[in-house]
């Protein structure tokens, strides 16, 4: 970890315009009581350029030839990647043992598999902040526990702007702490023992596909369209108002109708306009497109 010397300071007015240009192309939005945290943030970068100044930074990233690149680097450098297997596990269960089979018996009229002309295209499911892996890995999962890889054909990707994150989630090698929620029994069966570690076993790693993805560069979401299920969870919490309106906005259009976006528990559309419809199934809320 390279720590910030106390002599270098982030004045308000560089804070100002390196925050806003953050805002614009990430949606992460640091308040003015956030400067030192977005300091503390943005110096590894910083080191590593040998600059004198985050002005000079800013220039970088406004102006310079290497913006592109260094922008994926920052992504690495702001996003947090605090995550566990099983986490908030009343909406993935809502997933499985509700919508699912309403989705087969209302919209495809209770025909399964891949051949049924009812079966037009996979079931869509996008994780679409999902750090390191352990949500699509857990939506696998239960999906594999319940048996509905072998009745529908079903498509998960995973997406999260830090690179870093999306090649731990490919290696799919975790530690302890990211079992603290999911039963020892589920452990052994879906991983296996590497080192020190646990790594998932192929049989639902190879089921997801993993891209790097911001959710506010409309270029990047090219491989989804039509989903049918979408998890943004613990996103909106780092966004502005107006972050959250754009990328809800967003999801919304690459929702299939019907369509069910998870958001966390500490997140709400409701304060905000959009088109989304809360809806509660025992005690997990979601967000609805309608038909």
């Amino acid at each position: 970890m390279t720590f910030r010397p106390n002599s270098l300071e982030l004045p308000e007015s560089t804070f100002v315009i390196l925050r806003d240009l953050i805002h614009e192309k990430t949606g992460l939005y640091y308040e003015s009581g956030k400067r030192d945290l977005l300091a503390d943030k943005l110096y590894p970068r910083i080191f590593e350029w040998n600059f004198d100044s985050f002005l000079d930074y800013y220039y970088l990233l406004k102006y310079d030839e290497n913006a592109a690149d260094e922008w994926v680097n920052l992504m690495d450098a702001l996003t947090v990647s605090e995550t566990f297997f099983w986490r908030e596990f009343d909406q993935v269960d809502a997933l499985v043992n509700v919508l699912l089979p309403r989705y087969v018996k209302d919209v495809l009229g209770g025909n399964l598999g891949w051949g049924n002309a009812g079966m037009a295209r996979p079931i869509q499911i996008w994780s679409a902040a999902c750090s390191s892996g352990e949500e699509p890995i857990s939506i696998a999962i239960a999906l594999q526990e319940a048996g509905w890889f072998h009745r529908i054909p079903i498509r998960i990707y995973g997406s999260d702007a830090s690179p870093r994150a999306i090649a731990k989630a490919r290696a799919g090698l975790y530690r302890e702490y990211s079992f603290r929620s999911l039963s020892p029994s589920l452990r052994r069966k879906y991983f296996v023992p590497d080192g020190h570690n646990w790594r998932i076993v192929p049989e639902i790693h190879d089921r997801i596909r993993w891209k790097v993805a911001n959710l506010r560069s409309p270029d990047d979401l090219t491989f989804i369209d039509r989903a049918h299920f979408i998890f943004c969870r613990n996103v909106f919490i780092y966004f502005s108002d107006s972050s959250i309106r754009k990328t809800a906005k967003t999801l919304y259009e690459k929702l299939s109708a019907p369509g069910y976006l998870f958001l966390s528990s500490s997140e709400s559309l409701l304060q905000l306009e959009t088109d989304f419809q809360l809806l509660e199934i025992d005690g997990a809320f979601l967000y609805v497109k309608s038909s």
